[in-house]
């Protein structure tokens, strides 16, 4: 039952866990239809740099092959969603039975909580990090471990290693390029952690914007490590992020079987998994994004630092930069609301914990977005 102001009313049946009923709610960027109706800001001037999407729209043969595919839509898919499995391995030089999809990588993080970290056992992971590491293990019941960022947000391995050993987590989350600064770990860093952790502890590295970057030895690790397994989505390079696909693969098949089981039985459709297939194999349309955003990141990041206030934190290898905020009379909630009134949605600090008011996470896009970007930073006065 819900009462006049759209709050519930006590129930006698409770969640099964606190989490559930007053625990963080994940944050997406706002849609530009918001700003739009607003501000009256007209939709194509509208610079969307809040959610990291593509910057050219979805793969143009995904959106043949899901087209093509609306005559399954009466057919139950394959409930492993195999002929995806299959694709991937092929791609990537594994075998299928090493591939678990799911409803964007965001269901196959959720998946691996569940399935490898039991009540309150620990769940490691940076601070920032990506919230839904954060929100799925507290929903779960599960308990995050956080370990430091540093200057810059530099990753720390040192001190990631020592909490690691201390805490020994069921499972270690390890995001490359890291959410929401952008840095990268080396290979040699993400090696020296495999290493020390011990073998009980499910490594997952988590991939979801390393075609921006130039690490290269992601999946290479896998034939390594046989408690490791990397996640990676289609809805950043691919541009399907309204397709929602993503999947987990490792070399060792052990991984993945408690996750097909876990999952919803039918967690992939007819569309997803045609449009996922052509998407994985549309190299050109991922080459165009990743041009644009190597091209566009040292442009946007050299402009604000030109920007009296601000500054561009160092060492970003995805589609996205975090912006500092150096005035002090100035905060990430009035700079997030002031850029908003200009036409440009971008991510607020405060509402990914660990960040805080005195950053803001920005996508790389096109130029006439960062120009909008660059033009509204510099109009806002304290």
């Amino acid at each position: 039952m819900v009462d006049s102001v759209g709050m519930a009313e006590p129930s006698a049946v409770a969640p099964s866990n606190q989490a559930l009923v007053d625990g963080e709610v994940y944050v997406p960027g706002l849609p530009a239809e918001h700003v739009t109706e607003k501000y009256g800001v007209a939709p194509d001037d509208v610079a969307k740099l809040a959610s990291a999407e593509n910057p050219h729209g979805a793969s143009p043969l995904a959106m043949q092959a899901v087209a093509g595919a609306e005559g399954r839509l009466a057919l139950y898919p394959d409930w492993t969603a195999r002929q995806l499995r299959e694709a991937i391995a092929q791609k990537y030089g594994f075998d299928p039975e090493g591939v678990v999809c799911g409803s964007g990588e965001t269901e196959v993080i959720s998946m691996v909580i569940r399935a490898f970290a039991g009540p309150e056992e620990p769940v490691l992971m940076h601070m920032p990090c990506f919230p839904l590491y954060r929100i799925y293990s507290n929903c779960e019941g599960r308990r995050p471990v956080f370990a430091p960022t540093g200057k810059d947000f530099d990753p720390q391995v040192d001190q990631y290693i020592e909490i690691m050993r201390r805490t020994r987590p069921k499972i270690a989350f390890m995001t490359n390029p890291h959410n929401p600064s952008g840095r990268l770990m080396s290979e040699a860093e993400i090696r020296r952690i495999c290493e020390a952790a011990e073998p009980d502890t499910l490594l997952a590295l988590d991939e979801a914007y390393v075609h921006y970057s130039s690490a290269t030895f992601g999946m290479d690790l896998l034939r390594d490590y046989d408690n490791l397994i990397v996640l990676r989505t289609f809805s950043k390079a691919f541009g399907l992020a309204g397709l929602r696909v993503g999947f987990g693969i490792s070399n060792n098949p052990a991984l993945i079987r408690p996750l097909r089981l876990i999952k919803p039985t039918w967690n992939m459709g007819q569309l997803q998994i045609a449009g996922g297939i052509a998407g994985l194999n549309d190299d050109a349309h991922v080459a165009r994004a990743v041009a644009t955003i190597r091209e566009m990141r040292p442009y946007v990041t050299a402009g604000v630092d030109r920007v009296e206030g601000f500054r561009a934190v160092p060492g970003s290898e995805a589609n996205f930069f975090l912006t500092e905020i150096l005035d002090s009379a100035l905060d990430s909630t009035r700079v997030f609301n002031e850029l908003l009134q200009r036409g440009v949605i971008v991510k607020d600090g405060t509402d990914i914990p660990g960040l805080g008011a005195r950053y803001l996470r920005v996508d790389v896009n096109l130029k006439k977005h960062m120009d909008r970007f660059l033009w509204a930073l510099g109009d806002i006065k304290a």
